[in-house]
């Protein structure tokens, strides 16, 4: 990780002497003014009697330092006195800006703490011994409000966290004429009937919170935000990391680059221990020289701070060269849902396989009748059109090996998870073969292409088994193509992807099984954290292989979808994985099925630059989404080998 904990930490703790801050002192913003470095914290008291109630009451402290390491307390800044804060002023955010001193806050305005009383507070400071001006800034639920240094072609900037406690927040920019716009309601309404169009996409999946952390530093390649992306918020796992953006100078709207990973994650005791425990939340930033120097809370109970070289983290920066999602549903999903009126196919349709015939695609898919038994059914769809052209009534391959018959009555079998490939003029299928009483296998099949297209089903030949047996092995998929002689096998033994190569398909069922000659892991700590899985034969491009892959996350337990970039004449060298995933389960019948939160394709066609992707929904349906081929590659070039 990037940033480095300063050795004095924590550099700000609880004073017991002190009751407005006897419980906790975090979350300091830190100012540079004359010489001296300012921290505002937020203090939090012992028990209060407010209103007939026993409370812990937050005000803002005030520290000072001439090395910006060692503080001194100075006492209390801003208490909660106001109708609108009077039950809490959290988390201050400051900067100085023409002379004078604008210290945002979170306001408190009732108990219980409910999201329409949880708003943004102003304090402004013609200098620190006066006391403020204060404002209400927003009429909806907000935090972390903090105001840029300076104009910005002409106008005022400030970045907020809406609906904070309304997960998941948006992060937002807002550009306003005047400073007295801040505390106009009539602006901030306005502002947030199009919260979307300002918001700026730092989420990495759809289970994270983002929220404003310091204010935003100038830097010569535009703005820098540090910001805390919070990994699986609002349930068990959740993870607190530091993270940095660079936003465009004239544009802060616009994204240009963000870290890998987190600069910080909870690891000391006093980011471990405390009010809150394995908390690490930036509040506060300053550039001293080529020192970044970042203040955040430990455990909501103290402040901290931690350094890093500044150009060396600009350079880690990820560039973002496309805008997100790369991936747009279509409007007509879910195409493909179980059918009633036929046995087989009545409890689920999905992950769908594509052999792509001109411009037509042929979706094989997985269909379960209500005894748990999965078989294989067609649609066509057109490549151009993307319209059902017809839908099979019976299934065009069923189980009949014993290595796919049903163990137990109640429980799955079958044939499962298709992947379809074309060599030369035959269609070789890959699946899964699941009896319920030993671990799942992959099996092969293969039909002549004009077979196929002639719905010669009874021409399938005699399947087999090529993985071996004890290995819980799946998600497995040919290469389209030799390489360097060989035939390339993708297989999935958990948590991994393997590849294998090989002179000849030379499968027997009984004896050559399938090797591990090269492995790819998932990313600990990623949305991919437990494991990953090829979902398709890879698609040849002039750039490399694109392979598309699933990834479990720890936390959340999502299937999402990203892709690899693997070199053309040796594809056990990655040239582009997606830092972040390119599709996951955000609609209804994505989310809610047989298995939750599930996209899964199992293949892809390909139409006039577009990628075609076909997807399982939830265990249940069938889903179709479609991608720019030269976005995709784009960005996958720009993430490289992330490992």
């Amino acid at each position: 990780m990037l940033l480095t904990r300063c050795k004095s930490n924590p550099i700000l703790s609880p004073n017991s002497e002190q009751e407005w801050e006897s419980f906790a002192a975090f979350n300091g913003s830190a100012l540079r003014l004359n010489n001296k470095d300012y921290l505002f914290y937020r203090a939090i008291s012992d028990h209060r009697r407010l209103e007939g109630k026993d409370l812990r009451m937050s005000s803002v402290g005030q520290a000072v330092s001439t090395d910006g390491l060692s503080f001194e307390k100075k006492g209390l800044l801003i208490r909660p006195e106001l109708p609108w804060d009077r039950f809490g002023c959290e988390d201050p955010r400051a900067t100085f800006l023409e002379g004078k001193t604008y210290l945002f806050y979170t306001a408190i305005g009732a108990y219980p703490f409910v999201p329409d009383h949880i708003r943004v507070g102003l304090a402004i400071f013609d200098d620190l011994e006066s006391k403020p001006e204060r404002h209400l800034v927003t009429p909806f639920n907000a935090k972390a409000m903090a105001l840029f240094p300076e104009k910005i072609n002409g106008k005022y900037a400030v970045i907020l966290s809406a609906n904070t406690d309304l997960p998941p927040a948006t992060m937002g920019i807002a550009m306003l004429d005047r400073l007295e716009d801040l505390w106009s309601r009539e602006f901030w309404q306005n502002w947030y009937q199009e919260l979307s169009t300002h918001a700026l996409r730092l989420r990495r999946v759809n289970t994270d919170q983002v929220e404003v952390g310091a204010p935003p530093l100038k830097v010569k390649e535009g703005w820098l935000l540090i910001y805390c992306r919070i990994q699986n918020y609002g349930h068990s796992g959740t993870i607190f990391g530091i993270e940095a953006a660079l936003l465009d100078g004239d544009d802060p709207r616009k994204i240009l680059a963000r870290s890998r990973e987190p600069l910080l994650v909870p690891e000391k005791s006093y980011e471990i221990h405390g009010t809150v425990p394995n908390i690490v939340f930036p509040s506060g930033a300053t550039i001293v020289g080529e020192e970044l120097r970042v203040y955040y809370g430990g455990a909501d109970t103290v402040c901290a701070v931690a350094t890093c070289h500044l150009p060396s983290l600009i350079k880690n920066l990820v560039p973002e060269v496309v805008s997100f999602p790369i991936f747009h549903r279509s409007y007509s999903n879910p195409v493909l849902t179980p059918r009633w009126d036929h046995s087989w196919e009545r409890l689920g349709v999905y992950n769908p396989a594509v052999l792509q015939d001109d411009d037509q695609l042929h979706v094989v898919y997985r269909a379960q009748d209500n005894a748990g038994t999965s078989f294989m059914g067609l649609a066509t769809f057109s490549a151009e059109t993307l319209k059902l052209l017809n839908r099979e009534p019976e299934p065009i391959y069923s189980p009949k090996e014993t290595f796919e018959e049903k163990a137990f009555p109640n429980g799955n079998s079958g044939c499962e998870d298709p992947r379809l490939t074309l060599i030369g003029d035959r269609v070789y299928m890959l699946y899964t073969a699941y009896r319920g009483d030993s671990p799942p296998r992959v099996a092969l099949t293969s039909i002549l292409l004009n077979d196929f297209r002639e719905k010669n089903w009874k021409s399938w030949v005699k399947a087999i088994l090529i993985s071996a047996p004890g290995d819980a092995n799946k998600d497995a998929c040919f290469f389209p193509e030799k390489i360097k002689g060989k035939f390339v096998t993708i297989h999935r033994i958990e948590p991994d992807i393997v590849f294998d190569f090989r002179n000849e398909l030379d499968f027997d069922g009984q004896t050559k099984w399938l090797e591990s000659q090269f492995i790819i892991s998932p990313r600990k700590g990623s949305w991919e954290g437990i494991k990953i899985g090829a979902n398709m034969p890879p698609l040849k491009t002039e750039d490399g292989w694109l392979l598309f892959y699933h990834g479990v996350g720890l936390q959340d337990r999502n299937y999402r979808l990203g892709a690899l970039l693997l070199d053309l004449q040796d594809p056990s060298k990655i040239l582009g994985r997606s830092l972040d995933p390119l599709l996951e389960p955000e609609e209804s019948y994505e989310k809610y099925g047989q298995v939750r939160n599930v996209v899964f394709p199992c293949g892809m066609g390909f139409w006039k630059g577009r990628v075609l992707v076909f997807y399982g929904g939830a265990d249940s349906c069938v889903g179709l989404a479609e991608a720019s081929l030269s976005k995709l590659i784009m960005y996958l070039k720009s993430c490289g080998d992330v490992r």
